[in-house]
């Protein structure tokens, strides 16, 4: 308590003295006769010698961070339009530092030239058209130049892309990356938010399998508070009782499912199952995403929860993942992951994939490995892929468990088999004779009311 009295005390003191210092000053000048604005020759030069010692040390430091840290510290442009926009970035800054030096030399010259000398008054010079002219016309036609070659380049880079390119989905999430080829047909199979499932359709792509195993959830799936048998059972038994703020929240989720079962049969009934090969072929990618050297992709970027960003920062390319739309990007890397190793001089490098936005809590490590392949060793993952994967056909039961229909005979599998970190799944795919195999199997099993997949 005694410390902080005297600390407090010596700032007080220290106040008053300075209140008393400047009155003082004040008076050593009403007795002098001096006005504030009379400034002497000597403060005059010495004002001017330091502006242009402030001018050295300015272009001095602006020379040292610049061979210290390099021209921008964004590193060698690992895609084709990467190249062009730092090409175009390099000449805006070409010009910025070109008008940086121009201008500072200028300002910080003429203060140390037109210094206020004894008896010699200011020029009046108030007025000239063409100094006028050319502060005018001059950055006019820079920025025209700027603004046609920016226009040109971002043409080229939001074009449509080609019909060579290859289709890629990158769906985000707290905190992750999921990556889905398109396949062989090169077309990615269609999503709805309403079929998405944590475990057995994270994606919530859309095949008529998805749709019933969809609806097989929604109306018994694991006979939980969620499923609409459950909550029309717990509301209609009489030997139940609850208070009427637990009756009210079943009733609000039980209105909310209904909705969802109508929407679900109505996407039942319209859905075409001539589409369902679109996404039988798709690859699943959760750890690595791997692109082909000089190759062209359009990213489809989606998200499931909030805003994300995908970055690239080696191919500069950056997409916000908005919740509900769609939004595509295409680019061509054309440095491989090895060529890039050899020209940084590190065994360890790789290309990343990392959120820009802020996104939650973990948002720092919501990153994916990006590995870019010459086209031989390429070809060779895909093929591999396509070894690899089977072609399991799966729907849900009644309890929650993955039904695998294979050659005939109806196997139970858990939900972790479907996607694995780290592997390649092809969606499942089942024929409408093996969905009504499987919808008598599960009723002789648990005896349930399982509507058919006519919607009838």
């Amino acid at each position: 308590m005694v410390t902080k009295l005297v600390i407090l005390l010596v700032i007080v003191l220290g106040v008053v003295a300075l209140a008393q210092l400047m009155r003082v000053y004040e008076l050593s000048s009403k007795l002098t006769k001096k006005v504030e604005s009379d400034i002497s020759n000597r403060d005059n030069r010495f004002n001017a010698k330091m502006m242009m010692a402030f001018m050295v040390l300015l272009f001095g430091g602006f020379i040292w961070l610049m061979l210290k840290y390099g021209w921008t510290g964004r590193g060698i442009a690992a895609s084709v339009h990467g190249r062009e926009t730092d090409w175009l970035m390099d000449l805006n800054l070409i010009i910025i530092i070109a008008v940086f030096f121009l201008t500072n030399a200028l300002l910080f010259g003429f203060a140390y030239k037109y210094v206020k000398k004894p008896g010699v008054p200011a020029l009046y010079y108030p007025h000239n058209n063409k100094l006028e002219m050319i502060w005018t016309v001059v950055p006019a036609v820079v920025l025209a130049v700027i603004i046609i070659l920016g226009l040109r380049v971002w043409n080229t880079t939001t074009d449509p892309a080609g019909k060579e390119a290859i289709r890629v989905e990158l769906f985000s999430k707290q905190f992750d990356w999921t990556a889905r080829y398109s396949g062989m047909d090169n077309k990615l199979g269609r999503f709805d938010y309403k079929l998405t499932h944590e475990e057995n359709n994270p994606l919530a792509l859309m095949t008529t399998e998805t749709i019933d195993s969809a609806i097989l959830y929604m109306e018994d799936g694991y006979l939980n508070t969620k499923s609409i048998h459950y909550l029309e059972t717990t509301l209609n038994d009489p030997n139940i009782v609850m208070n009427s703020d637990d009756r009210d929240l079943m009733m609000v989720e039980l209105s909310r499912r209904e909705r969802l079962i109508r929407m679900l049969y109505q996407m039942k009934k319209r859905h075409d199952d001539k589409i369902d090969t679109n996404a039988y072929d798709d690859i699943i990618q959760t750890d690595t995403l791997y692109l082909c050297v000089d190759q062209e992709y359009e990213m489809n970027f989606r998200s499931k929860d909030v805003i994300h960003s995908a970055y690239f920062p080696h191919f500069r390319v950056q997409m916000n993942n908005v919740p509900g739309m769609t939004t595509r990007f295409k680019f061509t890397p054309d440095v491989s992951t090895e060529e890039m190793k050899k020209i940084k001089g590190d065994e360890n490098f790789n290309y990343i994939l990392m959120c820009n936005k802020i996104c939650g809590g973990a948002h720092y490590k919501m990153k994916m490995l990006v590995e870019v392949l010459d086209a031989k060793t390429y070809d060779e993952w895909m093929n591999g892929v396509y070894r690899k994967d089977g072609k399991g056909k799966y729907v849900l039961d009644n309890k929650g468990k993955k039904i695998l229909l294979k050659r005939g005979k109806v196997h139970e599998a858990t939900f972790a088999h479907t996607y694995k970190k780290g592997e390649n799944t092809l969606l499942p795919t089942t024929t409408q004779s093996e969905l009504e195999a499987l919808k008598v199997e599960l009723e002789k099993k648990a005896n349930l009311d399982i509507p058919s997949t006519d919607g009838n």
